[in-house]
Order: structure tokens, then sequence, then C-alpha cells
């Protein structure tokens, strides 16, 4: 260490990097305490031991029981069973229940309507009889002077209906009877759900949020930064001269990463990020990596080429040699360059000593800075609208009081260290127990005799007083008691993480476990806990990455006018949690109690069958068609059905084959017992009779003749 130490002085060259250096400085050392459990949690992982642990000189087996693996991995494949079992990202958009600057409502308004005096326009209950002859649609009316495209969907030409109906030719209000409701809000609420999940995919959302997800298992949070404006190549080929020609095509896409515990460092006195002044984030970038920022917007490329030229200055930290497992290692060093992304408040004074000018009326500025060794790479105002730090902190388990949360390994972390401590002292006492010590008396035998043991071994004895020289001394086996309290401590595991061990595999069957609804409760009590872990990743993470994605959209995206509107973003991780066997029986018995025919006028039919389709993991919509495809294909069932009727009525050939009656069956009087399809004896032939198995072989009595 003392070798390297002329590479990695720091050299401040203005007051903007000190005063960043210094919070840095401050947020390192109160983060102490959290490393040291993250520490402990890691190593429980591993199963490894740490420095702190001193064995005795007799003590042979070291032996590490690595339950908490077990245990995080269980928690881990449960948040992404429930979140992701589905196949699509549970995150929701709809429109809030009083929306504002967008109606909820919208019908549409003839040019008769609007000709139509105030008191003689039709109401939407009751339409006017007198403008019966007038045909109302939603695409205009018979004479309108107007043409719809070839090819042309009701989803095309109501596109743009949330902002621009009033020019289409659409008022607020419920639809006449007859007409379809347009619903402008839940309309914008779709396409902007649909814009993120394929902007969610498109960013490998769900492969980040992994990473993130096992950090908050293992060490109590997880953290996610974005989004960002990212660019994406995706290949396309073009014909030119009747030659398909590959083109690199690029296009702007909102990014996300996961960002480690150990790299984040934020505000001492913050208890959550919407508390937090300011937040460092750490990074460790190679030669390649630190030049590769020239190419990026608002980084000064020379301060980046003087980093370069003054070599790499990272600094390891003191944790770093056991996540690297080189705890016997005295001095790491890492040939890279540390750089530090300070994102919060800034006083203006020391942003004008740079030479920059805000319109700001406020004595600080919300600002993004880069800093190398003792550079300034990048420095620009916080681009996000409303203002924001573009972190995203989830905790495992809420710590109370404090920014990082309480993880699984945390919470078994006394059962972990009594499970090794009584499966250590089982296998020593099983090495003892196993062998014999032997007791030698050696003034009864002749001295200089060899003491190996071995089959036939021959001790030669002396006189003297009359006993046994060789005695075989065996320990008692404790091993037993040992696994009873390993079991113990197991069994309080599963009640401090709230995982059992019937809900990972574990073997052995109880009681109430026999059966399929006894495990169905037992599994739905087991959900419970993981079900406050599913609402705290909907609370900070989920919904807020949502609602990041919504401004993104409003602020960057081309589409905006399309998608506007006064929405709301729903988190549906909790409502993924209900077992699937449990929700589709519960649907189904619902779909048959609403199958009433008074009470069906009043189900949603289409959303039932959807739901059905997702508790069953199948993709609702491959399979089941919406009202209008539904409503096209029973017409066309219905002309198929009432064609063949009237050719079968008509004794022609239908499509589907020709109608004929039944083929007859057996008769009743068939002496072979089949009875007409009729289970019974039959009339037992007899010989000489139809249907007698043997031949008739007896003389025929000839008649005389007169």
């Amino acid at each position: 260490m003392a070798g390297d130490k002329d590479k990695r002085e720091i050299y401040v060259d203005n007051n903007l990097v000190g005063y960043i250096r210094n919070k840095f400085q401050e947020a390192e050392t109160s983060k102490i305490y959290d490393e040291k459990r993250w520490l402990k949690s890691y190593r429980n992982y591993r199963g490894i031991y740490g420095p702190e642990m001193a064995f005795r000189e007799n003590e042979k087996s070291k032996v590490f029981v690595k339950i908490t693996k077990t245990k995080v991995l269980a928690s881990f494949g449960q948040i992404i069973e429930v979140l992701f079992s589905q196949g699509k990202f549970p995150l929701g958009v709809k429109p809030t229940s009083v929306p504002e600057n967008i109606d909820e409502y919208a019908r549409m308004v003839t040019p008769q309507e609007k000709q139509m005096s105030g008191g003689d326009r039709p109401s939407p209950v009751n339409p006017n009889p007198k403008n019966s002859d007038v045909v109302k649609s939603l695409y205009g009316f018979n004479g309108d002077g107007q043409s719809i495209p070839p090819g042309v969907t009701a989803s095309d030409l109501i596109k743009t209906v949330a902002q621009d109906y009033e020019e289409l030719g659409f008022e607020e209000g419920t639809s006449i009877q007859g007409e379809p409701q347009i619903e402008p809000a839940n309309m914008a609420a779709s396409k902007m759900e649909k814009l993120i999940h394929d902007q969610l995919e498109e960013s490998n959302a769900i492969t980040i949020l992994r990473h993130t997800f096992f950090e908050m298992c293992l060490m109590g949070t997880g953290i996610l930064k974005g989004p960002f404006t990212d660019t994406k190549t995706y290949g396309s080929y073009d014909r030119v001269n009747d030659i398909n020609v590959y083109v690199g095509k690029t296009k702007t896409v909102p990014s996300i990463e996961a960002v480690s515990c150990w790299d984040f460092y934020p505000d001492p006195n913050a208890t959550s990020i919407n508390d937090a002044d300011y937040v460092i984030q750490r990074h460790s970038f190679n030669k390649q990596q630190l030049a590769d920022l020239k190419e990026k917007p608002m980084f000064n490329a020379d301060a980046v080429q003087a980093c370069l030229d003054e070599g790499p200055n990272y600094q390891v930290r003191g944790y770093e040699s056991s996540l690297y497992d080189r705890e016997n290692i005295t001095s790491i060093y890492k040939n890279r360059f540390e750089v530090l992304e300070y994102w919060g408040i800034v006083n203006k004074d020391l942003l004008e000593e740079e030479g920059l000018e805000f319109e700001s009326e406020e004595n600080f500025v919300h600002v993004n800075i880069w800093i190398c060794g003792g550079h300034v790479i990048r420095m620009v105002e916080n681009p996000f609208t409303p203002k924001r730090i573009p972190y995203l902190i989830c905790p495992y388990e809420l710590n109370p009081y404090q920014f990082f949360g309480v993880g699984v390994a945390e919470n078994m972390e006394d059962s972990q260290q009594i499970m090794n401590g009584h499966a250590r002292m089982a296998i020593d006492n099983l090495a003892l127990s196993g062998n014999l010590v032997f007791d030698v008396d050696e003034t009864q035998l002749v001295p200089g005799q060899d003491m190996k043991i071995f089959p036939g071994k021959i001790f030669r004895r002396q006189s003297g007083q009359t006993g046994q020289a060789v005695h075989g001394v065996k320990f008692p086996n404790t091993a037993y008691e040992n696994l009873q309290m390993f079991d113990k401590f197991r069994q309080l595991a599963d009640e401090s993480t709230g995982i059992p061990s019937y809900s990972h595999g574990a073997t052995g069957v109880q009681s109430t476990t026999r059966t399929a609804a006894g495990m169905s409760m037992l599994m739905g009590a087991a959900a419970l806990s993981i079900k406050t872990v599913i609402k705290n990743i909907d609370d900070y993470l989920i919904k807020p990455l949502g609602e990041a994605m919504y401004h993104f959209n409003m602020q960057f995206t081309d589409d905006a006018p399309q998608i506007k509107g006064d929405l709301e973003v729903k988190a549906q991780g909790t409502s993924s949690l209900m077992q699937k066997e449990v929700r589709s029986q519960r649907l189904l018995t619902f779909m048959q109690t609403a199958s009433n025919p008074t009470l069906a006028p009043f189900v949603k039919w289409h959303t039932c069958l959807k739901e059905v389709a997702k508790a069953l993991d199948i993709d609702p919509d491959q399979l089941i068609n919406d009202p209008e495809k539904a409503a096209i294909f029973a017409q066309i069932m219905g002309m198929v059905n009432a064609n063949q009727n009237n050719t079968a009525s008509t004794g022609g050939q239908s499509q589907m084959g020709q109608t004929g009656g039944v083929p007859p069956g057996a008769s009743p009087t068939d002496p072979t017992g089949a009875g007409g399809s009729n289970i019974g004896v039959g009339n037992v032939p007899m010989p000489g009779e139809a249907g007698f198995s043997s031949p008739n072989t007896q003389p025929q009595r000839r008649t005389q003749t007169q």
C-alpha cells in the first residue's frame, strides 16, 4: 500500500471538487455500520467464516451449513415468480377516478345534429324519432360525402380522439343507443401503458431488476437508477437495386441500471431517497470505459483525457478484500479509475466560480456532476422535470429511521451461527466417539513393546498385580442431541425469515401437507410474509419507476399528444400474489354464478375470460378475441349455422355432411344375448335352431307317403 501511495494522491484544483469530496467522505463514514452488516450477510450466504471467528486447537471440523443461501435464493425465487411469472411487467396505467383536462366519455355528433337546435337534438337516452332516418355512426352517415380509405380500422379512425375529438365531431357525454361508446381517458391510458411496456422490454428491465431483487434479498436494499435517454441500434434491411442491404438504425429509448449497495453513498442525514439532499455513486472504470465518456453528451473531453494521462487513481476499500476472497492479502491494488457521480443541490456561488449561470431565484441549484481525481468531467443542471434524484431505493424489510433496509441473511444471522456451532460439535463428537481410546498400564507389560494396535496384536505381560493392562475407552455419542438443537434452530430460522422450509421444497411429510387442500392452506399462510415484501416493491420501486417513465415519455416522446391525460400508475405486483389455482377456481365459480340470465348482463365476460387465461399461465392476447372481433366471428358462425339448417331442411347435402337417421341397433329378439344393447341372458337356442353354434348332425325323420 505504501509503495502505491503516490499513485493515489488526489490533487484538487477547485472548490467544487473539494466540496464533492467532503460530501463523499461524510457519506462514506456514516455507511461503515451498514457495510459491516452487509459483510456478515455476504459471508453467511457464501458459507465463509470471517476473521473474527477463532477456532480452538482441538476443534477439527470447520463446517459451515449454508442454510442462509437456501433462504435467500428461496425469497429471490418467490419474488421473481410472483412478479414475472406471466411474462409481463407488473405495471398498469389507468385514468384517475375523475379525469381532468380530458373527457371520460365522448360520442359522435353528426352534421344533422349540429344543424338542429338545442331542443331538437337527440339525447343519449331518448333519440329523436323524427331523425331516425339518419344513420348515426362513429364513422359518419350515409351521404355525408366522406369516404374511408381501404384497410382503415376503428382504432385508426379514433387514434387521437383523446385530444382532437372536437375537430372530428365528438362531444363529451355518453353515446346514443346503438352507437359505440368512446372513452378518451381509457384510450390514452392504454396507449401509455403499451408504450411503457415496450420501452421496458427494449431496455431489458426484467434482467436488470433480477440483480436489484437479489441484493434486496441478500443485503436488505435494492437500488435502481433511471430512466435515462439512451440510443438503441437495431438491424434493418432496405431494398436497393433488387438487393437486400443491411442498414443499422438507431432510436431513442429509456434505459435503467442496477446499482450495487456497495457503490451507493446517500446523504447521512436522510432516511429515504425523498429526504436526501444528495447522493453519490462510485464508479470503477477501466481505461476504455473512461475514454468512452468523451463521446457521450455533456462530458468534457479534455478533462477526461487529463484523467487518462494521470493514470489510475482507484482507492481500494476495506470490504473489497472480503468480497474478492483476498482477506489474507495485506495490500490490494486495482488498475482502475475512480469516478464519483454526484446528484443533488449545490450553492450557486460554487457553480458561478466555474463560469455557469442559472436563472433560478434560489441560492442553490439541482445539478449532476462527475469528477475523477481532481477534474470535473461533467457538470449539468438536473434534466428531470419535476426535479428528482434518479435513484429508486427498495427495502426488503423496512428498517425504521434508517436509510437501508434489512435482508433475509441478517434476520437469520443468530440462527445460522448456532446451527454452525452444533454441526461442528456433532462432527467432532462423532470423530471421537467413533474410535476407541486405549488406557494402557505399562507397569504390567514387558518394557519396550510397540504400542500400535492392529488385529491379532499380542501384548507381553510381566508378573505383577493381577488385572487387565490394556483398556478400551469408548466416549458417549452426543451427536443426536446436537442435531436436535440444529433442527430446532432451523425451525427458528423459518420463523425469523418468514420463509417456511416446505415452501421451497424441503423434505419431510407433515400431517397438514398430506393433502392438496392442506398444502394450499399452508402455502397461502406462507405467502403473507412475502406479501409485505411485494408491497414494498410496488410502493418503492415499480410505481415510482412507472411514474418516472410517464414523465420521461411526456417530456421526450414525440407521441405525447396521443398519450396525454390525467393518468396514474398502478403497481400490480400484489395482485399477482394469489395462488393461481385458487384464483382460477374463484373465477370459474364466479362465472357459474353469473351465468344466471338475470345476472349475465352485468358481467364483463371478456374480462373474465382474460383473467382465467392469466390464472392458467396463458397469454390472453393470443387466444381471446376482443369484443369487436368476437362480434364478427359470432356473426360468421351464425351465418354458417343458418346455411347448414337451411340445407338440411331441403333434403340436400350440407357442408358438414349429409344428415341421416341413427343406424338401427340389434334386434331385441336376438337370441345371442345382445338384447338390442340391453343387458340380459337372452333365449338359449336349442340344437337345430337358428343361432346354435354347432351344426345339426342328427338324422332327419322321414315321413312316409301314402
